[in-house]
């Protein structure tokens, strides 16, 4: 019988190992591989989205799909459209997958118009489950599942409209969705700090819990404190813009207005700055780790147990049956996995 070794003290050592390079070899085969990140952005058309990954990101990654005249026809369902692109800074590279939503929120009836997004998210699922249960298994799995959703809150109104309660409810059980309050520079500073408190009334009240969460057995004492500051600035209320503007003879990212100059960078202006700070410099892999982590951990359960259950035993008449036509094998199971699977995710 063997039984684990109770934590105890560290044990001192009588010279240099070197396992304290490990660190290093892991960095260096992280650079060599590079990373992925799959984000997402949900929003009626108008609200800027494709002007804000492009500021996130200091490079025009996606253009508009929204409607220029008044002319243009309105989309009448919502449509999946995804980019993918490479960079890199400073020697790390990043492949960068965006996926954008036209046609979502903008017809008189939307009734439904969230089911593509939440059917691609399953589909991403799905499509990485049937990897892991492929015999020959890739050595490094393609990863397109969505690590973190923008939800683009329209600042006109009082709060949450109804279709954003209904969607945020379905988006939150699946994916790590982070809510953003689009073109905030049409508020005041009171406007906007009303407008965010009734938001927040309204996700408690519905119970929709957000990006970071408040999980005391995975995160540390210290990520705990960083996540409850983040949970303070929810939903972000921002500005986005590719355009530079010179303010006091220096080039700023902004646009001039009949009211002024915004400045996206200018904390005082908009929280466009620690919307950034939070998605690459302090939470992006915890992003990519929660997503396999707790979405897809929850959606691969679900999905092996429906197999598991919709497999009858094997007949005791046809023990010599062999193995690999067995219904309870990997192959077979990995084919009982359809898009979107057989039964819904959490």
């Amino acid at each position: 019988m063997i039984t684990a070794t109770p934590l105890q003290e560290t044990t001192p050592l009588n010279g240099y190992v070197g396992f304290d390079t490990i660190t290093q070899q892991i960095e260096k085969k992280s650079l060599k591989r590079g990373f992925q990140f799959n984000v997402m952005v949900v929003g009626q058309t108008g609200l800027g989205k494709s002007t804000l990954i492009n500021t996130l990101f200091a490079s025009h990654l996606i253009d508009s799909k929204g409607r220029h005249n008044v002319e243009d026809v309105t989309r009448q369902t919502t449509e999946i459209e995804a980019v993918s692109h490479v960079i890199e800074e400073n020697g790390v590279q990043l492949r960068l997958n965006i996926v954008d939503t036209p046609g979502y929120g903008d017809q008189v009836n939307n009734e439904g118009c969230w089911e593509p997004i939440i059917k691609y998210i399953k589909d991403q699922h799905s499509a990485y489950l049937r990897k892991e249960l492929t015999a020959q298994r890739e050595k490094f799995i393609q990863d397109s599942r969505v690590h973190c959703c923008l939800y683009f809150i329209s600042p006109s109104g009082h709060s949450l409209k109804p279709i954003d309660i209904i969607v945020l409810k379905r988006l939150v059980e699946i994916v790590n969705v982070v809510p953003v309050i689009a073109k905030s520079d049409s508020m005041t500073v009171e406007e906007r700090a009303s407008f965010k408190q009734r938001i927040n009334a309204e996700l408690a009240f519905h119970n929709i819990q957000l990006y970071p969460y408040d999980d005391r057995d995975y995160y540390d004492e210290e990520e705990q404190m960083l996540n409850a500051s983040v949970r303070e600035l929810l939903p972000f209320a921002v500005v986005g813009s590719e355009r530079q503007v010179v303010v006091n003879g220096k080039a700023v990212l902004g646009r001039k207005t009949r009211w002024g100059t915004i400045i996206v960078e200018d904390e005082n202006h908009c929280e466009f700055i620690h919307l950034r700070n939070f998605l690459t410099r302090t939470h992006l892999q915890d992003l990519i780790e929660t997503t396999s982590l707790f979405h897809y951990e929850t959606f691969r359960s679900n999905q092996l147990m429906a197999i598991k259950e919709s497999v009858s035993p094997q007949s005791p008449a046809s023990p010599s049956a062999p193995a690999s036509n067995s219904p309870s094998s990997p192959v077979s199971a990995a084919s009982g996995i359809s898009h979107g699977g057989p039964i819904p995710a959490k």
